[in-house]
């Protein structure tokens, strides 16, 4: 097995006295697509921040260790930081139009981020963004390069944002829900685009979503996060066929079924999302509760598919 590209070890971050990440642990090596999954509200998006040193939130505190490559990166200098961003790490973010700034052309953020990490001339740069911009299902690229945002649909809004994070040919690239504000044929392409990059460059990928089913497409590794800590890891075969903590027996009851008979409402996860605290982040939702629950569970098990839950071993089989 190759080693990680990316280790996280005992992440933790906290905004004042709210812990939105505790202890979250992974690594993904290259050339794997993880699939990080979870309601909103579980800490998915702000780890991947805090890996990427994008919190600038006054009074945040991050602590653990970040190892790309062989370097921590919450060690690092912003200067080292930014060399690193863009070229080595992308990131598609949630939010296309705050991610693109208004008063320049889609065109010109691309070459821009081309330029800060390559040594290119300015119509070499320009290219490149035409040729992304095709890439990614846009139509009519060497007109539309010159359109500013606001002149694009949602959609082709987070299309743009995906085709810079693509520019630069990153070693990881963290996805969070590029697919949300897409038809479904598009989805495919995008789908089909982060597959190729990594068929062509040995790219790594940590997928942010909601959707079961672009996870169970892509990924070869899943993580489950709750609460702000991971309640369970493994492959997605394991994960989709053999869950073992009943939040993601929940998250997987909560997917219509093509086959067996209809139902007339889907099940849901009683209660809504909290806050980490001293005991299992689900208890209070949790219909399998157990007195032990009060005292937080390790992520724990064997042959790789690992969970953080209190139940007796043959109950965590469905």
């Amino acid at each position: 097995m190759p080693e990680p590209l990316l280790e996280v070890s005992d992440l933790r971050i906290r905004f004042g006295g709210f812990t939105a990440v505790d202890g979250l642990s992974f690594s993904v090596r290259p050339g794997e697509v993880l699939g990080v999954v979870g309601e909103s509200g579980s800490g998915k998006s702000v780890s991947m921040l805090g890996v990427l040193g994008l919190i600038r939130t006054p009074g945040a505190k991050i602590s653990g260790k970040v190892v790309f490559r062989g370097r921590d990166l919450l060690a690092l200098k912003n200067a080292e930081m930014r060399a690193i961003r863009g070229r080595e790490i992308a990131m598609i973010f949630q939010d296309p139009m705050t991610a693109l700034t208004p008063v320049y052309t889609i065109g010109w953020q691309i070459a821009e981020q081309v330029r800060a990490h390559e040594k290119v001339s300015k119509r070499a740069a320009r290219d490149r963004a035409i040729k992304l911009l095709d890439e990614v299902g846009i139509p009519a690229p060497e007109q539309r390069v010159d359109a500013y945002p606001h002149e694009f649909s949602g959609g082709m809004r987070q299309r743009a944002v995906i085709a810079m994070a693509l520019s630069c040919n990153p070693a990881l690239l963290i996805a969070d829900e590029p697919t949300t504000a897409l038809d479904v044929t598009t989805q495919a392409q995008i789908l089909d685009l982060l597959r190729r990059l990594r068929a062509d460059h040995g790219s790594a990928v940590v997928m942010i979503t909601h959707d079961m089913g672009v996870v169970s497409e892509i990924a070869d590794e899943v993580l489950v996060m709750y609460g702000g800590r991971a309640v369970e890891r493994g492959s997605r075969t394991e994960v989709f066929h053999s869950p073992r903590h009943p939040y993601t027996w929940g998250l997987l009851d909560s997917v219509p079924r093509v086959s067996g008979p209809r139902v007339r409402r889907l099940p849901t996860i009683p209660g809504t999302p909290g806050a980490a605290g001293q005991g299992c982040p689900f208890a209070d939702r949790c219909t399998h509760r157990l007195a032990a629950c009060a005292e937080a569970p390790p992520l724990s098990g064997t042959a790789g598919h690992l969970d953080a839950c209190w139940l007796p071993e043959e109950e965590k089989t469905r």
